[in-house]
């Protein structure tokens, strides 16, 4: 594990390399990534939720059909 002096060193070099503008657009575009991911990610969640209780209910208008019938 580097010390701190190396590590400031580190981020110096790369801030000189890739200036402040560039490194907050990718910052911003990364988490911009990160927040579609977790949208994505929770609408698939939802959508399966949904899709389980319309499963659900098929089946138990099924088991009453079958019910009423004997």
């Amino acid at each position: 594990m580097p010390s701190l002096p190396k590590l400031l060193i580190f981020v110096a070099v790369i801030v000189l390399l890739f200036g402040t503008k560039k490194l907050r657009s990718l910052g911003s575009d990364l988490g911009a990534s990160i927040k579609g991911f977790k949208k994505a990610m929770n609408d698939d969640d939802d959508q399966k939720e949904a899709d389980d209780s319309q499963k659900v209910e098929r089946l138990n208008s099924s088991d009453d059909n079958h019910t009423n019938k004997e």
